[in-house]
């Protein structure tokens, strides 16, 4: 979060020199405009960022589902996920959060919301096909570790500060392309006799041209971090790795991405939505651009809770 702030500002001081102060301090009109695009989207996302997020998933409420007219089998499978929210939640100690169905074949979860008190969790249908009770269990307990640790809070705020970046630097660059930044530029050059200015341009226009990159890396840093964390949460809430370990397992399994998760959402998930190969490989490349650490180390990690090589 602090790389993140520290990047606005950083931009919006470019800004305000290259474009107004030609090389010299001036009133800092670009970084308070940054800060305050990045704040107003961070507040915007985190009272209503949830209901995005929903909504552009297709996310059907689960007492809704079951009041269009489900099948059988389809009820049996909606009010054991509702038993297993609930059942979980009292183990969490957690209010229980809204439960949705996603009506996508490949097996995927996730939570958001801004607290607690105001969280929602999802899984598709592909994931209520596919796993057990038991793994179904280690997949809700996965999630609302994520609602208990706050980790909700922190990715909404994130992708929504993810989205004021990749804003500012399309604006940016409009306006290098139409020349804006020329006369300013240019006087900043021939008033700073050092070079600094000159320096602090390029530096300013490449990172205006990677911000999207960099900020989406850095949420990335975030996200794989709490992934971890959360599976080791969610077998504490069960007591039983080998069941999320065994979820895992299946929704690894399944190599179709899921369409109905967008790409600024992604983080939020139990596991890549995208399908990206780059998740599945170990290094410094999967480090700085993957959204999930890769799903061998998870199992392997869940593995040795459960005393299994």
């Amino acid at each position: 979060m602090a790389g993140f702030v520290a990047f606005f500002l950083f931009l919006g001081y470019g800004f305000d020199r290259v474009y107004f102060g030609g090389g010299e301090f001036v009133f800092p009109i670009g970084t308070l405009t940054a800060f305050g695009v990045g704040s107003a989207s961070a507040l915007t996302s985190y009272y209503s960022g949830d209901r995005a997020v929903l909504l552009s998933a297709g996310a059907v409420s689960v007492d809704r589902a079951l009041s269009a007219g489900a099948s059988d089998g389809d009820t049996l499978k909606l009010r054991q996920l509702d038993n297993v929210v609930e059942e979980m939640s009292i183990a969490a100690g957690l209010p229980k959060p809204k439960v949705y169905v996603v009506p996508d074949p490949d097996p995927n979860a996730f939570a958001t919301g801004r607290d607690p008190e105001h969280a929602s969790i999802a899984v598709t249908r592909g994931l209520l096909d596919a796993v057990t009770r038991d793994e179904l269990q280690g997949v809700v307990a996965h999630e609302l570790s994520h609602v208990r640790n706050l980790d909700i809070r922190l990715m909404t705020v994130i992708a929504a500060m993810v989205g004021a970046i990749a804003l500012l630097s399309d604006w940016t660059s409009r306006g290098l392309r139409h020349g804006s930044v020329g006369s300013g530029g240019r006087r900043g050059r021939s008033k700073d006799k050092g070079g600094a200015a000159v320096v602090l341009l390029v530096i300013w226009i490449v990172a205006i041209l990677l911000a999207p990159l960099i900020g989406q890396m850095l949420a990335m840093m975030v996200s794989r971090r709490r992934e971890y964390l959360a599976d080791a949460s969610g077998a504490e809430l069960t007591r039983n790795p080998l069941a999320l370990a065994s979820a895992l397992e299946k929704i690894e399994q399944a190599h179709a991405p899921t369409p109905s998760v967008k790409r600024g959402t992604a983080h939020l998930c139990i596991a890549d939505p995208l399908g990206k190969a780059v998740g599945l490989r170990q290094g410094w490349a999967p480090d700085l651009l993957a959204s999930h650490p890769p799903m061998a180390n998870r199992i392997t990690a869940l593995r040795q809770m459960g005393f299994q090589a």
